[in-house]
């Protein structure tokens, strides 16, 4: 059966590995610059971040708003429980915005209704890669006075009018490489900030608030002088999960080019099929197959249907307004009308589609 998520890892990096694991230099260092530097000239920005996981840019990113116990944030429900979970750890009072059952995407409507003045941020999660109202939400967080954080977990290679996620016009934005995504370097991932005075407070919490510059005094002690001010993680990709990234974005735009290929097939099979219809796209939005959505009448028959076929199928997540750990259970219409309909089918490149 083709599966619906397989992990990418390029031939011949074996020597250059174990090179690594004996050098004395496994943290990060030339092959973690490199890596921030690939990710730049992809995205077309330079504030990027590489860090050592997903859970911890997302933690970077509510420290550098300065996100406090009880704060509200905006979110949707329907994305991965990654997305949110830090939401519990930080103790923020999360308010869930419905969504458009046709799409997936944060309905702008609904998310102007849940705006207050404690609102303190906008997370706009892109789910399987499906880019929501990128411009409606960044505008509506504009205007007032909110930050907006598109939530790119399954995303990153998506595109709004031509131009990468992460040089949208958002303020912030968070991607995955965990090991199912592209670039995947086992665990990580990365903040991109539209901002250089955030990317650079960021790059302090990164490093449990650090400012390596002044850290050490000439013959190499801790100077006393160098205050920490900031709360911080341990949040460096490592020199090996680094290397990997290298390696992999030399492949990623020849992978997506190959998903989207595949995405093409679908299309045309998917419209002459009963009972299915494509996921509907946003305007000016290019998704990177990750996977491909559709929208069915009948799930658990869809997922028959299509494991039959030698496709495996699946809802991918469940929506976390479920969840008891977010304090907030309220039903949600189009949440509910899209969880019971949207199926994903295999669209990876480790599959010719024919």
């Amino acid at each position: 059966m083709i599966p619906i998520y397989k992990p990418y890892m390029p031939q011949g990096i074996d020597s250059e590995i174990v090179n690594i694991l004996y050098s004395g230099q496994l943290g990060y260092g030339k092959y973690g610059r490199e890596f921030e530097s690939k990710l730049q000239n992809f995205i077309e920005c330079k504030y990027v971040l590489s860090v050592s996981s997903y859970n911890i840019a997302m933690l970077i990113v509510l420290s550098t708003l300065g996100l406090k116990k009880g704060d509200e944030i905006i979110a949707s429900p329907v994305s991965c429980l990654a997305s949110n979970q830090p939401f519990a750890v930080k103790d923020l009072k999360v308010v869930w915005v419905d969504i458009n059952p046709e799409t997936g995407g944060m309905c702008p409507e609904d998310l102007k209704s849940k705006i207050t003045t404690k609102t303190k941020a906008i997370f706009h999660n892109h789910f399987c890669g499906y880019l929501g109202n990128i411009e409606e939400i960044n505008t509506i967080g504009n205007s007032f006075g909110i930050p907006v954080i598109d939530d790119g977990i399954e995303a990153f290679g998506s595109e709004y009018k031509n131009r990468k996620l992460g040089n949208v016009g958002t303020d912030i934005t968070v991607f995955s490489f965990q090991t199912v995504r592209l670039p995947n370097t086992i665990d990580g991932g990365a903040i991109v900030f539209k901002d250089k005075e955030l990317y650079e407070k960021a790059l302090l919490i990164r490093d449990y608030g650090i400012d390596r510059e002044i850290f050490r005094t000439n013959n190499g002690e801790i100077n006393p002088e160098c205050d920490i001010k900031l709360e911080g993680y341990g949040g460096l990709m490592s020199e090996l999960n680094s290397y990997l990234g290298t390696k992999q974005m030399d492949d990623v735009e020849g992978l997506l080019m190959h998903q989207k290929k595949n995405a093409f097939f679908w299309n045309e099979k998917i419209i002459e099929m009963k009972n299915f219809s494509p996921l509907k796209l946003t305007d000016n939005c290019e998704p990177n197959y990750w996977v491909y959505g559709i929208l069915c009448n009948n799930k658990e028959m869809a997922i028959k249907h299509f494991k039959e076929k030698g496709y495996y199928a699946t809802g991918v997540h469940i929506n976390n307004n479920v969840y008891t750990v977010f304090d907030n259970k309220d039903y949600l219409k189009g949440v509910s009308e899209f969880m019971s309909r949207f199926l994903a089918i295999p669209c990876g490149w480790w599959f010719e589609n024919k």
